[in-house]
């Protein structure tokens, strides 16, 4: 049987609500180094945003309100996010200073964890938790 997936698409993608669409794909370009495809409607608004990361699809995201949904961000919902995001990345130190110079809250800054990684955690403009990590020990 063949793959029913378009061929940049992995198994699982999430899907956020972001509060408006073109800011949140500069924040995630210029704090996370994520590249960015953006799809624009008729009237020129950002409706759905594509981000890669190392050369994947890592996560899509689309406006409040848009395609008709009552979704709503952490943020504007005025709870903390259930989940929370993993990326391993090659410099766990640079890229965390790079997204608190972009505008994210620093939660946990970068430190040698337990289960092996150096590892931080920050938080975006929308409310969604981002943990960042490079592995620093040999997994058991």
């Amino acid at each position: 049987m063949p793959d029913p997936r378009p061929a940049h698409v992995p198994w699982l993608t999430p899907y956020l609500t972001v509060r408006d669409a073109k800011a949140a794909a500069t924040f995630y370009a210029q704090a996370f180094g994520f590249m960015v495809h953006d799809m624009v409607n008729d009237d020129g608004i950002v409706m759905h945003v594509e981000m890669f990361y190392q050369g994947q699809l890592i996560v899509m995201f689309a406006p409040e309100g848009a395609f008709a949904s009552t979704a709503r961000t952490p943020r504007t919902s005025g709870v903390e996010a259930p989940q929370s995001f993993y990326v391993y990345t090659e410099d766990v130190d640079a890229l965390y200073a790079q997204a608190i110079a972009a505008g994210a809250k620093g939660l946990t800054p970068p430190s040698d964890q337990f289960w092996g990684d150096r590892f931080c955690q920050l938080e975006d403009p929308d409310g969604y938790r981002w943990g960042f990590a490079r592995p620093v020990a040999p997994r058991r």
